[in-house]
């Protein structure tokens, strides 16, 4: 295994930091934000797996999000929180199958396309001819939170280390995927995916693996943020979460494992101040949006890896 770069360390210490923020903190304000970090970040690690490493860009991945949530607020409180989380995971997964299904047949601006109207279709379904099941546009409240070991999650600092185990673990396996054979292979798709067919890959099957794979990831953190609002709702399958998890890669820089983490922060960061100043906080981002994509248009992983080599130079 090769030694991690500067820039991975930096990016590492810095997600470490985030981390370890609300321990020293007695707010409640700053608990909940990185508690959002974490649920939206292992949900941008994940998307990043298909948009980075494979390069598809999913609009679609709002429908397996809140699918995870539906599970959860469905079956934890008859079969327990645990085995309603490995559901949600499975909801995920299984969704992105059928989704993978119609959208690999194309490629491209018509795959986006394509699963952006497959998850919209399952946010109408949601709302309207399924809420029997999902409360319609009311959505289910009381969505509850584990139990185990005896440890109280309905206090929020407690629920906060449960993400934190989660959210390593995650980012551990992903870290594991990406350098293995088949992270290997989805990258050689990436580069040229009629050569990586000629020399003997399944391009459909390695592509539809990818996006079952991301599928569990938004299903498992749908999960965990309807359980920690104690609420799931047919936003969670709105085609703006799909455009949310897109921008937070984007601006954390996309094929990076914990770029995308950093994305998230930034992201959340911003909403958090500019909605206490402003109701149109979401076009105050678009902007910051656009000059990072000007100014930094490899993220700021990309500024990390800046800083790692300045900080490899100094050192020689």
């Amino acid at each position: 295994m090769s030694k991690l770069r500067p820039d991975q360390i930096l990016m590492a210490a810095a997600v470490a930091a985030m981390m370890v923020v609300p321990l020293l903190s007695t707010s409640e304000e700053s608990l909940n934000l990185v508690s959002l970090i974490l649920i939206w970040g292992l949900f941008a690690v994940g998307f990043d797996l298909i948009f980075g490493m494979a390069g598809m860009l999913s609009f679609g991945h709002a429908a397996m999000f809140g699918a995870g949530g539906y599970a959860l607020a469905l079956l934890a409180p008859q079969f327990g929180f645990m085995p309603s989380l490995l559901v949600a995971a499975l909801a995920g997964a299984a969704l992105a199958f059928l989704l993978s299904i119609f959208a690999l047949r194309v490629s491209g601006l018509f795959f986006s396309l394509l699963t952006l109207a497959l998850a919209q279709l399952v946010y109408i379904l949601a709302s309207t001819k399924l809420r029997a099941f999902t409360g319609g546009l009311d959505g289910i409240p009381g969505v509850p939170r584990p139990a185990l070991f005896g440890i109280d999650f309905y206090n929020n600092r407690n629920f906060f280390y449960f993400l934190i185990v989660v959210f390593v673990i995650g980012v551990v396996i992903m870290a594991v995927l990406r350098i293995s054979p088949f992270g290997s292979a989805l990258k050689a798709v990436q580069a040229n995916d009629v050569r990586a067919e000629q020399i003997g890959y399944n391009v459909q099957r390695l592509r539809q693996c990818a996006f079952m794979i991301s599928g569990a990831y938004a299903g498992i953190s749908g999960a965990l943020l309807s359980s920690l609002m104690f609420y799931v709702s047919p936003q969670m399958l709105h085609w703006s979460t799909s455009g949310d998890v897109l921008i937070m890669t984007l601006l954390g820089g996309k094929g990076t494992l914990l770029g995308p983490v950093l994305g998230v922060a930034v992201f959340e960061a911003l909403k958090e101040e500019l909605s206490q100043f402003t109701e149109h906080w979401y076009g105050i981002l678009g902007i910051v949006f656009i000059l990072c994509t000007i100014f930094l248009p490899k993220g700021i992983a990309g500024m990390f890896a800046v800083l790692g080599r300045i900080g490899k130079g100094a050192s020689k």
